[in-house]
């Protein structure tokens, strides 16, 4: 496993936040300039065109004993996990959906500990319930509309995408991330790619800003985004960089209310206090306790 700071820099810590932050345009760009209601066909575009350009520059395949991994990760952070975002997005209140995401921070520290034995401190643990207050206030809004698929894509994607994140660091991958991103970005779209045919059918016609969308969310929002997660989850504890994951909510809302003229009231303001608190507080505190030293046996 690679070395992990305790206390990440600051360059880290703003290469952890490039991941949320463009994330977060993916719902405008969804909204303003894709096709409607082809969520299968973006996700593959998403994923597959890009990842293709990566391998083909790296020229790198799985070594020996790697093969599986590289599927597991890619069905993990992508195949599984853009289909099943979606059909949360699909099937369950904005709000609810946002609020559920929330959950990462929380769910990538139970993870951490249970596969790299990462303890969360107590700092992270606040700051991970105050940001999940912070987005209810901000997005949670109606509760009708709910259905069990969207309930169970919200929770399946966040257990996705928290079991795929640490296992990178679990796993030490052999290549530079841009090749592990790759290998993740092609399993993905090959996984994604007979599904948005036998649920959508045939392509939708693209025009120029439906290009222009997909041409941003697989270069920025998942080329970039993804090689900035992984490098940081590599090179920090997880819970530090889950946290930052809360820039997204944060981010989409203050781009709602500029381009889409969203309302934004007082607990709008109050939820983007707290988010920011959260945080900013989680990256405190974070040096690990020593471990126990254990008397030497006098038998042996």
């Amino acid at each position: 496993m690679p070395e992990v700071s305790s206390r990440p820099s600051l360059r880290l810590l703003l290469l952890a936040a490039v991941a949320p932050l463009v994330w977060s345009t993916t719902y405008i760009v969804t909204e303003k300039w894709l096709p409607d209601s082809r969520p299968m066909f973006s996700a593959l575009m998403r994923a597959l065109p890009m990842g293709i350009v990566l391998l083909l520059w790296r020229r790198t395949l799985p070594p020996a004993g790697w093969w599986g991994k590289a599927v597991v990760l890619g069905v993990l952070n992508i195949g599984a996990f853009f289909p099943l975002i979606y059909l949360s997005a699909y099937g369950l209140p904005g709000g609810l959906a946002g609020t559920i995401q929330a959950l990462l921070p929380l769910a990538v520290m139970a993870s951490a500990f249970v596969l790299v034995r990462e303890r969360p401190t107590v700092n992270r643990l606040v700051g991970g319930v105050v940001g999940l207050v912070g987005v209810a206030l901000m997005v949670l809004g109606t509760t009708t509309g709910i259905t069990a698929l969207g309930l169970f894509g919200a929770f399946a994607s966040i257990a996705c995408t928290s079991i795929g994140a640490v296992l990178v660091k679990r796993w030490d991958p052999p290549v530079d991330n841009l090749t592990l991103v790759s290998w993740q970005l092609v399993v993905g779209g090959v996984m994604l790619l007979p599904l948005a045919f036998a649920i959508e059918g045939a392509p939708p016609a693209i025009d120029l800003p439906a290009a222009l969308g997909y041409l941003w969310i697989g270069v920025m929002g998942t080329g970039v985004a993804y090689w900035c997660w992984f490098t940081a989850m590599q090179q920090m504890p997880a819970g530090s960089v889950a946290l930052i994951s809360l820039l997204n909510p944060l981010s989409a809302t203050v781009i709602g209310v500029v381009v889409a003229h969203e309302a934004f009231g007082l607990p709008q303001a109050v939820g983007f206090v707290l988010v920011i608190g959260g945080v900013v507080f989680g990256q405190f505190g974070n040096r690990p306790r020593p471990a126990a030293v254990t008397a030497p046996d006098s038998t042996a």
